[in-house]
């Protein structure tokens, strides 16, 4: 069907569409030739917009994405855990974080870390019996020490079960990391949070991508601090949690 997307007079289709996304698919055009090219560039675009984000994210937070992994280097070192957690696309990404932080396979040394999101049980059971507002905050609660490390991440930066965890970890003097897109929502308001990393922007799909590559780094860093001869974590051998 041609829909008059060829058309000079035609209005631009709204931010965030299918249309947007995949806007040779709707061209109305049936030169194959014409679609590939529209696929080139779409392609070529989308990279180009995902590596001036990943160079504005390492522009402006470098320093402080070297100081976070050197201090998760410290937890580590103390016997910590690392905690991760987030809702829907970002549970896959907390899933992905603890399960390269635990199997790196021959690359690097395993650390010890969970993923709160993936227990169903663990999950339905706090949904119904509470509210879905503590199903993070409560495995913190219960799991957490003052050695360990939570990592929440959320596109919007408003999930109030992340919030929750997030008061819930400084409270137990863990080291907290949020990661979040568009200008960091209700995290960047948060003082129970000690490194907070931002996607600057309204992509979900760009900013995704560029959350992978910040908690990639972090993990990069943290595993080059561990190497470093002479570091140390403040508890005496042998001291319990």
């Amino acid at each position: 069907m041609n829909t008059g997307a060829g058309n000079g007079n035609a209005s631009p289709p709204p931010a965030g569409s299918i249309e947007s996304l995949y806007p040779f698919l709707y061209s109305g055009q049936t030169d194959v030739s014409a679609v590939l090219e529209h696929v080139r560039e779409s392609t070529v675009a989308k990279s180009e917009e995902i590596l001036q984000l990943r160079r504005t994210i390492a522009a402006a937070d470098g320093g402080r994405l070297a100081a976070c992994a050197r201090q998760m280097a410290v937890r580590f070192a103390d016997g910590g855990r690392l905690l991760a957690f987030g809702n829907g696309g970002s549970a896959t990404d907390a899933q992905q974080l603890a399960t390269m932080l635990l199997a790196p396979g021959n690359r690097a040394t395993p650390l010890p870390s969970l993923c709160l999101a993936s227990d169903a049980s663990v999950l339905t059971a706090l949904s119904n019996d509470i509210g879905v507002d503590v199903v993070f905050a409560r495995q913190i609660a219960a799991f957490g020490t003052r050695h360990d490390i939570a990592v929440g991440l959320s596109t919007s930066g408003n999930s109030e079960n992340l919030l929750r965890a997030f008061d819930e970890a400084a409270r137990r003097g863990m080291l907290t990391i949020g990661i979040a897109g568009y200008s960091g929502g209700k995290m960047a308001e948060l003082e129970s949070i000690d490194f907070l990393f931002v996607a600057p922007s309204a992509s979900v799909h760009r900013i995704q991508e560029a959350q992978t590559t910040i908690y990639d780094v972090l993990w990069e860093l943290c595993q080059q601090a561990m190497a470093e001869p002479g570091l140390r974590g403040s508890r005496p051998e042998g001291a319990l949690p």
